[in-house]
């Protein structure tokens, strides 16, 4: 069914295609969200119906029970990624929250810029990341988010918030702890170093990169 001009409501859709483990019952309802004016309908769609409301990304670490889920699935297909020169030594990677982590991954290396090397091969997608404070070997995405950018389903309105006011810790963030199921992250820029020294703390890592050149 179409519930306005550019937001298509679909009934019974598989989820497990849309997760890493595969597994998964359908969607009642699902919608694929590619444009930040497809999350005001759709949130308001749901609303109007007091369906449950469930925000789905990569699917990384996700599972779905062979029931489904019996309420409306957004699938986060936001896309597009743009870097920018903000100042001398200092270069500002934007990225949607649909896009695929390791493509951003590969955007920072492409621009010899460093702050994410070594958060290569975590699976999901960019919306995630903030949400889980990602990190490994000694680095974490929190060190380099400039700002989010979200819709606040509680104020019904977008708002774009800084690193220190997403209250990030150890894997955590106000994303998945107090304030859980209120912000749908939609885009996040992250401050880069370009020609940077990459981070090398592990003995691993030094080990790899000395090996490889």
């Amino acid at each position: 069914m179409l519930y306005s001009f550019f937001l298509e409501i679909l009934s019974n859709i598989p989820l497990a295609p849309f997760t890493t483990f595969g597994i998964g019952g359908p969607a009642r309802w699902f919608a694929e969200i590619s444009a930040e004016q497809e999350i005001v309908a759709a949130t308001d769609w749901a609303s109007e119906r007091r369906v449950p409301l469930f925000v789905l990304g990569g699917g990384s670490n996700l599972v779905v029970s062979d029931a489904g889920f019996n309420g409306l699935v957004l699938h986060v297909a936001l896309r597009g990624i743009e870097t920018m020169q903000t100042a001398p030594g200092e270069l500002l990677l934007r990225a949607a929250a649909g896009e695929p982590w390791e493509d951003c991954i590969q955007r920072a290396l492409d621009a010899s810029a460093a702050g994410i090397e070594c958060l290569s091969g975590i699976p999901g997608t960019v919306g995630g990341t903030p949400v889980q404070n990602v990190g490994a070997y000694g680095q974490e995405v929190s060190s380099v988010i400039e700002r989010v950018r979200a819709f606040d389903l509680n104020d019904r309105a977008f708002v774009e918030l800084t690193a220190a006011e997403c209250g990030f810790s150890y894997r955590r963030s106000r994303f998945n702890t107090v304030d859980r199921g209120r912000f749908l992250v939609t885009r996040v820029d992250f401050r880069l170093t370009p020609g940077g020294a990459p981070t090398l703390r592990y003995p691993e890592l030094q080990r790899a990169v000395e090996a490889a050149y």
